[in-house]
């Protein structure tokens, strides 16, 4: 059985636009778990556009299945999540112009840094993913920082413009999910994934947890969150345990 975690950044953005109260995540947390969500994702920026600390403190009291905490490798975020002991952490690149993440965190030019927040999540006992482009020497360094997880970062594979192309990427994928196995780190994948386009990922072999926010997030606006949580959650594990 396939993991879903649903990340509710974008509850928390609509939010935001209007600087008032509504809609809560931490409402939208709720209704998700309703739906079967294994899990649920928040990106805690340092900008903070959209989900607060407030938010996640909350979260971390309600949410009854796994709270994973996404975060830069900064000082004032690795603080705030050595308190808080979220059951989590992906850690991921962040930059202020984005919209959103592009491209995995960069661990061989950072390696360093990055295995020292490691090991002070660790400390605290918090099981730790790191988000990452399908590279093998990558995968191959995570595993050597002493990560749990990698969440393989499926945005390319998402946005390719023709089969040829995403036939390619998917190839990379299944070959960096495969070295992920092989050194025993847990196998996440992410970004861009949709209910169009997540079958051949969630086919992967050895695919544990797959996190999905904006698709869902969407449909829920049209459905409500809850069915839409449950209908992805539906489509990956009867389509998958069918092939």
């Amino acid at each position: 059985m396939i993991e879903l975690g649903v990340n509710i950044d974008h509850v928390a953005t609509v939010r935001n636009a209007r600087r008032t109260t509504e809609p809560d995540p931490v409402w939208a947390a709720a209704l998700a778990e309703m739906g079967g969500a294994d899990g649920i994702t928040v990106h805690l920026r340092e900008d903070r556009r959209h989900i607060q600390d407030r938010d996640v403190t909350i979260l971390k009291e309600t949410v009854r299945a796994k709270l994973n905490l996404e975060m830069a490798c900064e000082p004032e975020i690795l603080k705030f999540a050595c308190a808080l002991i979220p059951h989590q952490a992906t850690l991921v690149p962040e930059k202020r112009e984005e919209i959103t993440t592009e491209g995995g965190l960069d661990i061989l030019a950072n390696r360093t840094k990055i295995k020292d927040v490691i090991a002070a999540l660790k400390n605290q006992g918090i099981f730790v993913s790191l988000f990452l482009d399908p590279d093998l020497d990558q995968i191959e360094t995570a595993r050597e920082l002493g990560a749990d997880a990698v969440e393989l970062h499926t945005g390319t594979y998402a946005l390719a413009p023709n089969d040829q192309k995403r036939h390619s990427e998917l190839a990379k994928l299944i070959q960096a999910g495969k070295k992920t196995d092989e050194l025993g780190m847990r196998l996440h994948a992410g970004h861009g994934l949709t209910y169009h386009n997540v079958l051949p990922i969630a086919a992967i072999p050895k695919m544990h947890e797959l996190n999905i926010g904006h698709s869902i997030i969407a449909r829920g606006l049209m459905v409500g969150l809850k069915e839409a949580v449950a209908d992805m959650k539906t489509f990956i594990n009867f389509q998958i345990h069918r092939s």
